[in-house]
């Protein structure tokens, strides 16, 4: 609506007004919100490095013992790559020689146990740290959890084991789409070879109801539950009891390529579960409760994934065992594969029946070790959580927001120069 002119005039007078009454009491501009970064985050933009005085309070909830595992992980995965392999920490990037550098420092003091107060110093002294900008570019990280399920299934298909668990097929290819122009690079996708081109691959109607697979692809095992092998594939590994007592451990193998979909959301959207009720096991319980609905709602995520087995598990994205309670999921193209990192986020305190009493805070070191397919952006954080009643209920409960740091040994001046002149390169 158009004001009259005098309308213009008068607002103008309040305005000054204001102004210099702000100035004579000593008003403070507002804050300066941090601008969002221009365009899709990219592993330049996704962290951004701390001064000391911004750096969190690095008291950790766990002990020592598992920290030692996890760092061990990360640093027999650093040991086998390339020493001037580069990587990434948002602005920075450092070579794979000064990362392993960083782990085996941090890993010397934390063996000796250190007070809270002296892990911190020594933070603070020797270490850069970096945070996440979330997906919010202010910080905040959505956490989510995993687990290690446990599944009762047959080596051969009876009639109370009737739900395959598929091996990588052998049709089954991954096109790197950067061989074929520069603007594809780093992008790639997973089809089938037919007709003397290159398909999408069966999505999970076409593989489950439709049976694809059937008679080309000989199973690992047999499962007696759909809904717990769909769990399964969300998980990404796990363990499958036999009849005889022995136990295969199947890990994540290959996907087929189709975009991942949440059953969760879908019965948020219907109504058929509150949003403040969402969990996995209220969708498990839904489904139990309704089992004409059950392959109508799980195909609504047509992403399948096949397995293998192996030795012992589970195994990260970095093919190296995870550790509870400290290994993370997180975007890969985004973040520092291997890295050290500190959360914070919450946890769930249970009761004797395996329901959620309260929450408390989860603040620990963590260290970078997996990835997972809704596992994507800046702003989104898996942590996995072992096996046994506890890692299901946290893994099932947890959907909450948090923060995500990187921490990086301070490279001296030959090193810095050194990291400098290998970016450019």
């Amino acid at each position: 609506m158009r004001r009259a002119p005098g309308q213009l005039q008068w607002s103008g007078r309040i305005i000054a007004g204001v102004m210099a009454l702000c100035l004579m009491a000593g008003c403070q501009a507002p804050p300066k919100v941090p601008a969002p970064p221009i365009g899709p985050p990219t592993a330049e933009t996704a962290l951004e490095r701390l001064a000391p005085h911004a750096y969190p309070d690095f008291t950790d909830d766990l002990d020592y013992d598992s920290l030692e595992h996890a760092l061990a992980q990360s640093i027999a995965y650093l040991q086998a790559a390339a020493p001037e392999r580069l990587f990434r920490f948002g602005p920075d990037s450092y070579d794979a020689r000064h990362l392993l550098k960083s782990l085996r420092r941090f890993q010397a003091v934390v063996r000796d146990k250190p007070p809270a107060a002296s892990l911190q110093q020594f933070i603070r002294n020797e270490f850069r740290v970096y945070r996440s900008v979330g997906r919010d570019a202010a910080g905040e990280v959505l956490y989510t959890g995993y687990y290690e399920p446990l599944l009762k299934g047959s080596l051969h298909r009876r009639p109370e084991f009737l739900h395959p668990v598929y091996p990588r097929p052998n049709d089954l290819v991954t096109v790197d789409l950067g061989l074929f122009s520069e603007k594809y690079k780093g992008e790639s996708i997973v089809g089938r070879i037919a007709e003397r081109r290159v398909l999408p691959y069966y999505d999970r109607r076409e593989i489950v109801e439709d049976g694809a697979l059937y008679g080309k692809l000989e199973p690992i095992a047999w499962v007696e539950d759909p809904v717990d092998l769909f769990f399964l594939h969300i998980q990404g590994s796990g363990r499958i009891v036999l009849a005889d007592g022995r136990t295969l451990h199947v890990n994540y193998d290959a996907r087929n390529g189709r975009p991942y979909r949440s059953i969760g959301q879908l019965l948020i959207e219907e109504g058929r579960i509150p949003r403040e009720e969402i969990s996995m096991q209220r969708i498990k319980a839904y489904l139990r409760e309704n089992p004409f609905e059950v392959q109508r709602v799980l195909n609504h995520n047509p992403s399948f994934v096949f397995f293998r087995i192996v030795p012992d598990g589970p195994l990260g994205a970095l093919n190296f065992k995870l550790t509870p309670g400290r290994s993370l999921a997180l975007d890969l193209k985004l973040f520092p594969p291997a890295a050290l990192a500190f959360i914070e986020t919450s946890k769930p305190i249970g009761d004797a029946f395996g329901r959620v009493q309260s929450w408390t805070a989860c603040r620990r070191f963590a260290l970078n070790q997996d990835t997972g397919g809704a596992i994507t952006g800046p702003g989104r954080a898996d942590l996995f959580w072992g096996s046994g009643p506890y890692a299901e209920l946290a893994a099932g409960h947890l959907k909450h927001p948090g923060t995500l740091y990187f921490m990086v040994l301070k490279p001296d001046a030959r090193a810095l120069t050194e990291i400098r002149q290998a970016s450019k390169d």
